[in-house]
């Protein structure tokens, strides 16, 4: 079984991009990400409301990176410590050297290739440092902009679940990527 330990916290960068934990101080922008209608479109859980609740929500992130579980990052431009998404590594199973991906970026950072740079430095780390060998994203089949991320980074298209989901008053499909560690290209 994979053994995973994130202390001392890994602080990772790419060309443009630094990857640290998140801090309290990060709150206002978790606030302005979870709690943006049309940032979460296709993310199906509640809209965050409250600075409280971003600290709550950095908390069980952090708590999780403590206890070697699950690990998220606060992303900044290089120059810039402001936090502009998060994004990491969550629904780990170690048993079978497995975790899915997720991401968010604030919407004023939209298009300007961040996401995907970042998926391909958090993809390095955890197949060259952390040693998975697939890792999953699972993504609202409207979302064709993280299609597209996966796509470029070199996700396969698995499975395809037709209004597998229900919420909001909706049902909705699911689609499930994966990339193996020996079908990664760095």
């Amino acid at each position: 079984m994979l053994q995973l330990n994130f202390s001392p916290f890994p602080i990772l960068e790419s060309e443009r991009l630094r990857f640290r934990k998140l801090t309290d101080a990060d709150a206002p922008e978790v606030l302005e990400l979870r709690g943006n209608p049309e940032a979460m479109r296709f993310i199906p859980r509640p809209l965050l409301t409250s600075v409280k609740e971003a600290v709550d929500f950095i908390k069980m992130i952090n708590n999780k990176i403590d206890d070697n579980i699950d690990i998220n990052w606060a992303v900044t431009e290089k120059e810039n410590d402001k936090c502009i998404g998060f994004m990491g590594f969550y629904r780990t199973q170690p048993e079978h050297y497995r975790t899915e991906i997720g991401y968010m970026i604030l919407p004023e950072y939209n298009g300007k290739g961040y996401v995907t740079e970042a998926v391909k430095t958090l993809l390095d780390f955890a197949f060259n440092t952390l040693n998975f060998h697939s890792i999953e994203a699972v993504i609202d089949s409207r979302h064709t902009a993280s299609e597209r991320v996966l796509l470029k980074n070199g996700f396969e298209k698995e499975a395809h679940f037709k209004e597998n989901f229900y919420y909001n008053n909706e049902f909705t499909d699911t689609v499930i990527y994966s990339l193996l560690k020996r079908n990664f290209i760095k």
